[in-house]
């Protein structure tokens, strides 16, 4: 009896055990670095691992997936491809059963001898259910570049300068000095750089963030 007992507490001790094992973020990251190595081999593996089987997969193009479509659309790089995806600015959220991580994919691209460096920003949601971590939920955003810097005729920055009206309430101030366009908004000045004639950005937004000029 007592050996049927100590059996029976053992394997109580044994399903808590595998109900809550704890994951940190450098576990998170090493994972979620393993997935995007995958990619250049087309290896599916870490994406059967990783994700759940009812996950929701957002990519930067807006398109949605579930996991069986996800694992299909993970294939070999095509011929005069290759790359890497390096996991960057880590950030991590683990409570309880829920393990959020937040982060930098910064691409490595060459196509046919072209090299490209597009970066996104990617938010995982993980469970851990039956012992198991997995992502049940992830949304990509891209970054933009900044565009090419058009050239700038000087002498006509005193057109716009001035203040605008975004909506009631909202304004915003533009002023020229130095031969540069700044604008100020919440007491902040930035400078503005000219992409045409007529359409400004603010400088490494990391977005396209364009406004444009008109007295």
């Amino acid at each position: 009896m007592k050996q049927l007992v100590l059996i029976k507490l053992l394997s109580a001790a044994t399903i808590v055990c595998a109900a809550d094992v704890p994951i940190r973020q450098d576990e998170l990251v090493r994972r979620t670095q393993e997935l995007y190595d995958s990619l250049v081999s087309g290896n599916q593996a870490p994406w059967e691992k990783y994700f759940a089987d009812d996950c929701i997969f957002a990519d930067e193009k807006g398109r949605l997936f579930d996991k069986p479509k996800l694992i299909a659309d993970i294939a070999p790089l095509q011929a005069g491809y290759s790359g890497t995806i390096k996991v960057e600015n880590a950030q991590s959220r683990i409570i309880g059963n829920t393990a959020i991580l937040s982060y930098d994919a910064d691409e490595t691209e060459t196509i046919f001898g072209q090299n490209l460096k597009p970066s996104y920003h990617i938010t995982d949601t993980r469970l851990q259910r039956n012992g198991n971590w997995q992502i049940i939920a992830s949304q990509a955003h891209r970054y933009h570049e900044d565009p090419a810097v058009g050239k700038a005729d000087a002498k006509k920055f005193a057109d716009f300068v001035g203040a605008y009206e975004l909506a009631p309430g909202q304004t915003r101030s533009v002023t020229s000095e130095d031969d540069k366009l700044f604008v100020e908004r919440n007491g902040k000045k930035e400078q503005l750089l000219l992409e045409t004639s007529e359409l400004c950005f603010r400088k490494k937004c990391r977005r396209q963030n364009s406004v444009r000029l008109c007295r």
